[in-house]
């Protein structure tokens, strides 16, 4: 059929760094409790036998430099600062050693948080989804090419709301690894480009209210930044 019964919407796309192209956006993929000071400040143990995820709907997208509305549904909206991953190349069952040939580049990321909802949701064992996709809540900045990057590891990834840091740490912190992870979930979908991984967040994650204004950074990615609008 050529016809629709109403106007598609557009693909979400993330812009890239020295490129006109824009990279169009798949799925996203989150990888949960990936740090280990992350897992205890929320009251769980880290499972280091392997990765587990939820998802984000690509149309929860929002370019770095905006404001979000605080989302409805919620009093305790959280920030969590993370390193996104951005496929270039399909991958399925792939090891670990293959896997960083399917990678085109990085960024910073905010994956945004209806706290309450996801605990609340945790300990009736429902899913995720009211608190973690929420619209405009995966916040992204310009990618940088996997070439461009130094060798995942040393690389300091923090956050600040108003000035204040809340979130420092290393990604030599992740639990699993940038290709552990992309192995793993090779063995449960056919990757292919466009698919981003949101890898996880350190400790420090906290509430934000609206006049907010959150930062992020990771050495060698350009920063991400968010203001917390008003209620709608």
């Amino acid at each position: 059929m050529s016809a629709y019964l109403f106007p598609p919407a557009p693909v979400p796309v993330v812009s890239v760094t020295g490129e006109a192209s824009a990279y169009p956006v798949h799925r996203i993929f989150c990888v949960g409790r990936n740090y280990a000071a992350h897992a205890a400040e929320m009251g769980v143990e880290v499972d280091r036998e392997a990765p587990f995820y939820f998802t984000k709907s690509p149309h929860a997208l929002m370019a770095s430099g905006g404001t979000m509305p605080y989302p409805p549904g919620t009093a305790n909206f959280h920030y969590e600062m993370e390193l996104v991953v951005a496929l270039g190349a399909p991958a399925f069952r792939v090891t670990p050693d293959q896997a960083m040939s399917a990678v085109y580049a990085y960024g910073c990321g905010l994956d945004m948080t209806r706290r309450d909802l996801q605990l609340k949701a945790r300990e009736k064992q429902r899913p995720w989804d009211l608190g973690k996709d929420v619209e405009q809540s995966a916040v992204m900045a310009p990618l940088t090419k996997a070439g461009d990057m130094a060798p995942l590891g040393p690389q300091r990834i923090w956050l600040s709301v108003n000035g204040v840091v809340k979130q420092d740490a290393h990604l030599s912190d992740l639990i699993h690894s940038v290709p552990e992870i992309i192995a793993d979930l090779s063995t449960f979908y056919h990757l292919q480009p466009g698919d981003l991984i949101m890898t996880g967040t350190p400790a420090g994650v906290g509430a934000v209210q609206p006049g907010d204004v959150v930062e992020g950074g990771i050495d060698g990615l350009a920063p991400v930044s968010l203001t917390i609008g008003a209620p709608e």
